[in-house]
């Protein structure tokens, strides 16, 4: 094991006639990734609630599959695994977890429908998709587990209420996945962004620093595959900070938020 954080997981450097499934890929992150993957020759499969999207992707990548798929339906996840399952002979080299929902909210305007709808897809929709998979994966003693959490997820951080506890709770997940799961031959990995330039950050009023492409986004997830990471975190410029402030007391780490955000 590197102490860089490299070879924690096996590396995947080839992807040519390898299938994939990737949850949340009708757009942003997950949509540029199912790109390069099918672009590197992986059999991609494409599962969001936006089946005409999906649909337009799988027609412009031959050999890809679309599976419109809600993952606050557990029923439906565990039919979209079983389906998965068949048309990849078996469980894919890669399952990424890319769902999310995203809208700032501070607690002097707490509203608990959102606050339960962050939690229904940034979290229960991948408690959905492991007790669908995590059987078949097991079995296998084989694969890639991954979940696309967000540098929100480090500390508090003000307008992200809703959204920096369910990202925190997937962090905290990966590293006990990892820690069961790794022993048993299988590969996990979180992946957290910084700003990226999606319909989610779209809706954003403030200045994102070190604002990247989804493109590139795809790219850092890519190369972290390559190298075995656990975590992938990006543009590096941005989150060796972000990482940084986790370690500050919490009378330093307040101050310096208030400083910077004007909270």
């Amino acid at each position: 094991m590197g102490w860089l954080g490299r070879d924690l997981n096996p590396r995947i450097t080839d992807w040519a006639g390898r299938w994939v499934w990737l949850v949340g890929a009708s757009s942003g992150i997950g949509r540029a990734l199912a790109e390069a993957l099918h672009g590197q020759g992986a059999r991609v499969i494409v599962s969001a609630r936006q089946a005409a999207a999906l649909q337009d992707f799988a027609q412009a990548h031959p050999g890809s599959l679309a599976l419109p798929l809600d993952v606050t339906d557990a029923q439906a996840v565990q039919q979209a695994a079983a389906r998965v399952a068949e048309a990849a002979g078996g469980m894919p080299a890669l399952v990424l977890f890319c769902a999310g929902h995203y809208k700032a909210q501070s607690a002097t305007a707490f509203d608990l429908a959102e606050m339960q709808r962050h939690l229904a897809v940034n979290y229960q929709g991948a408690l959905h998709l492991l007790d669908a998979v995590l059987p078949r994966l097991l079995a296998a003693g084989q694969g890639h587990l991954s979940l696309v959490g967000s540098v929100a997820g480090y500390r508090g951080l003000p307008m992200s209420l809703a959204y920096g506890p369910t990202k925190a709770a997937l962090n905290n997940l990966a590293e006990s996945l990892y820690l069961d799961l790794r022993p048993r031959g299988l590969g996990v990995s979180i992946v957290n962004p910084g700003f990226v330039e999606t319909p989610l950050t779209a809706q954003n009023a403030f200045r994102m620093p070190a604002l990247i492409t989804p493109e590139q986004a795809a790219q850092a997830m890519l190369q972290g595959w390559a190298q075995g990471r656990f975590e992938m975190n990006f543009p590096r410029r941005f989150t060796r900070w972000v990482r940084l402030l986790r370690g500050l007391p919490d009378a330093w780490y307040f101050a310096l938020v208030r400083r910077a955000t004007g909270a």
